[in-house]
């Protein structure tokens, strides 16, 4: 067997299961927006139509969608402050407490999702241990509004996806060759000209598949904005989630499913681009 047959066969099962659990669904998303809901739901297969993809394009639906991204930026921009300064310390760190601290960042994910998003319910109500804190040490005459708002949905998406900026970070810390940063030195640059014009450039692409991941799960997120935002505006997440179970009109939120699938694609081509052009100018350097 050639080399070339074997790296295929080695590919099969995770191409198998990326077209039957990836490409087969969007395929299906993509034929199901051309037509219509059926009087009791279900789909009318009658004839294919363009007037779910004019729906979307609808002031009311652009405007959710506007606001998701809103919210999911502000996420984002958040988690990278927090995230990156988080992976920097541990990749500078002893190589024999890195593992440890890592350990440390995603210990989160051994939780059930749905427990964490609850938890911060208990943190953030009227009656919670933030409020009681604040009521009880005099910095507070009364309960703060700290859930059910734009904030706490910000909060929990942070909290839930820190951990993927720090990691994709960490990755691209690990892969810089400390060599840049000496030199940068030698030449009497700063620790702050070092970062800024060494560092942080080299690691863009770190940074950018962190922000690609915090900002298409924020976008795509409907149980935080619920149960946190107690149901006062909806994001992306929850207009499709409530076109499928409860208005059950399956045509129209695969439609809005392809938007949001667009978008996903713009956020990972220019992911790619951006990774392309860091790794050509590493090679030039």
């Amino acid at each position: 067997m050639t080399p070339r047959a074997s790296s295929w066969l080695l590919m099969a099962p995770g191409l198998v299961w990326l077209g039957l659990l990836m490409v087969l669904p969007c395929l299906l998303v993509f034929i199901l927006m051309f037509f219509e809901r059926g009087v009791y739901g279900g789909i009318d297969w009658a004839a294919p139509t363009f007037e779910n993809i004019r729906r979307v394009f609808d002031p009311l639906y652009l405007s959710i969608f506007f606001d998701s991204a809103v919210v999911a930026g502000t996420a984002t921009l958040i988690a990278l402050l927090i995230g990156y300064p988080a992976a920097y310390a541990i990749a500078r760190a002893q190589p024999s407490r890195q593992t440890a601290l890592l350990f440390l960042a995603i210990l989160p994910f051994w939780t059930n999702y749905l427990i964490r998003t609850y938890a911060w319910i208990v943190l953030l109500n009227p009656a919670g241990l933030i409020n009681s804190a604040l009521l009880a040490t005099g910095l507070s005459n009364e309960p703060l509004p700290l859930l059910y708002n734009t904030s706490a949905v910000v909060l929990g998406l942070v909290y839930s996806y820190t951990p993927f900026v720090i990691l994709a970070v960490y990755s691209a810390l690990q892969r810089l060759d400390p060599a840049y940063a000496e030199a940068s030195r030698d030449l009497g640059a700063g620790p702050a000209q070092t970062f800024l014009r060494i560092t942080l450039p080299l690691t863009a692409p770190g940074v950018a598949a962190g922000a690609v991941f915090v900002f298409v799960l924020s976008i795509g997120n409907f149980v935080t904005p619920d149960l946190l935002g107690g149901g006062k505006f909806q994001m992306a997440g929850n207009l499709i989630y409530d076109q499928f179970l409860s208005a059950r009109d399956g045509p129209f939120g695969t439609a809005l499913s392809a938007l949001l699938i667009a978008i996903m694609m713009v956020l990972l081509f220019a992911q790619a681009i951006l990774s392309r052009h860091a790794r050509g100018e590493h090679a030039r350097t």
